[in-house]
Formats: structure tokens, sequence, C-alpha cells
């Protein structure tokens, strides 16, 4: 494969910000941000008609082995956010997903970031991206 297969398909996850989320100063522990990628890209699965759940079960795990995060303004206890995430084919064996955290109405991201998965088997062996997700990108 020469050139990454992007998805025209963007998925949203809305959740509200829970104190444990927060730090003393009242703010989203940073690492919460890395949580919050999982909960999005787990949603751009269901909205395949797929999940991780299935893949597991299926035999094909995608742990991360590359992650990023840049911060640009505090989100807050009880505040809502949406989890804005797309993705991208790297490779036959590796995904690439793109996060933003975004609060309603804000015109620019809280966060962005990415995560980078290869599959593998049960084994830790890595392995091809099953035909089904290969066939969510163009």
């Amino acid at each position: 494969m020469s050139a990454p297969l992007i998805s025209d398909r963007v998925s949203t996850a809305s959740l509200r910000v829970r104190y444990a989320e927060t730090d003393k100063m009242g703010v989203v522990y940073y690492a919460n941000y890395l949580v919050w990628f999982e909960v999005g890209r787990c949603e751009w699965f269901r909205t395949t008609g797929l999940s991780y759940r299935q893949l597991e079960v299926e035999g094909t795990i995608l742990p991360v082995i590359e992650a990023h995060c840049e911060y640009r303004r505090p989100v807050r206890y009880d505040e809502d956010v949406e989890i804005r995430t797309g993705a991208t084919l790297l490779s036959p064996i590796r995904l690439r997903f793109d996060y933003e955290v975004v609060l309603p109405g804000a015109a620019v991201p809280s966060a962005a970031g990415w995560t980078v998965h290869a599959a593998i088997d049960r084994e830790g062996r890595p392995r091809r991206l099953p035909p089904v997700v290969r066939s969510l990108f163009p």
C-alpha cells in the first residue's frame, strides 16, 4: 500500500465531564483525554456497524502503538464535550484515528490528537486487518 486511505466517516461521541476526571486545579486531567479517545474510536466503529468487541471475538486486537495529544483549552467539571473521530488506513495492519475534543459551540477544539493501532492476533503476532475493516476505506 503506498498512500494512506482516509475514511470519509466522522463519528461524534458526547459526554459530560465527571468530577473524578478532573485534577486539583478543576480541569480535566491530561491522561483522561486518552480515555476519551478510546470512547471516540469505539463510537467510530459502532457507526460502521462493527464493534471493537466483535473484532476481538473474531481474533483481531488493536493495541495503541503511538499516541499524541495537544491541549489547547482547559475543560472543566460538568462541561459537555464532543469527541469527533476520523480514521485513516495506514497499511494492511495499521490504523490511525484522529480526534478533536470540542465544547459545543466552540470554534476551536479544546484538544486534538491521534493514535495509531497495529492489528495483532491473540498471541500478539501482527496480522492483516480483517476485510470488513479494510472495506471501510475507499
